[in-house]
């Protein structure tokens, strides 16, 4: 998850307390441009093994290397950028290295590394119109790119490689009623996407798009269903100075799990692989 009291990703077994002691990792960047981490998964890379991958509403982007550390810190980062506007997710595209941030000031920004194995040399290619981007996910079964922003989700191509990648709109999209805040892969089922926006989650087919609501709960930061089909979601609570967020990760076959004084923003299903 990521927490913004404390400005880290913690990650945690389900069936324990989220405290401390129990914690499985951490990473911590503890510099300016990383206030308020707004988002968080795990990629996998034949150069370094498992890598994080973070988007902070303070404005920054990046990767770092999960080592067999406990806590990673700012030295464990391998790349990171600022994209502008408010980063609200990062995501990485295989075999050629680069990264797609959605910014929710309105698009998307496209990094193309001049090396795979080399984050060190990502720069800037490309920034395209996306209202309201939130949410971003590569679909390895189609070779697309799927992104939330206000009111839909839109996939895009991915053509070229290191500097000269990009991304084009494709004339698959789906409407939803609100903004969009979280898109995941439905670790259940290769065919889904699960979308939350501001008046409930959906699931959509890619094959069809066709959609269908899941639940008609507002708020819903962060939205994973696991292989189980067990789901788990945060829901923006309303309260304090952080009213977008909750001390609480809801689980549909397991026990809530709070952390007296946290604030979650996105929680991940600790999981490199999927359809």
């Amino acid at each position: 998850m990521t927490e913004q009291v404390a400005n880290k990703v913690m990650v945690f077994d389900k069936n324990a307390a989220f405290s401390d002691a129990n914690r499985y990792k951490s990473w911590s960047p503890g510099a300016s441009g990383w206030a308020n981490l707004s988002d968080c998964r795990i990629r996998d890379t034949s150069q370094f093994g498992a890598i994080g991958l973070a988007a902070a509403s303070g404005g920054r982007v990046g990767i770092w290397n999960i080592t067999d550390e406990k806590d990673q810190e700012l030295n464990d980062v391998l790349w990171s950028a600022t994209p502008g506007g408010n980063p609200h997710a990062l995501e990485r595209i295989p075999d050629i290295g680069a990264f797609v941030a959605a910014s929710s000031d309105g698009y998307l920004t496209v990094y193309g590394p001049t090396a795979v194995s080399k984050p060190s040399t990502l720069a800037q290619v490309q920034r395209v119109t996306l209202a309201g981007a939130h949410g971003v996910l590569w679909d390895p079964n189609n070779k697309l790119l799927w992104a939330c922003g206000n009111k839909v989700v839109q996939a895009y191509t991915v053509s070229g490689t290191y500097r000269n990648v990009r991304i084009t709109a494709s004339s698959k999209k789906v409407a939803l009623s609100g903004l969009g805040h979280d898109l995941q892969p439905d670790y259940s089922n290769s065919d889904r996407l699960l979308v939350s926006d501001s008046y409930g989650v959906y699931s959509i087919s890619k094959s069809t798009l066709s959609k269908t609501t899941l639940h008609t709960t507002t708020r819903i930061k962060a939205y994973v269903k696991m292989r189980s089909g067990e789901y788990f979601y945060v829901r923006g609570d309303n309260a304090g100075s952080r009213d977008w967020g909750s001390p609480t990760v809801v689980f549909s076959q397991s026990a809530d799990r709070t952390r007296s004084g946290a604030e979650f923003y996105k929680a991940r299903y600790y999981a490199t692989g999927f359809n």
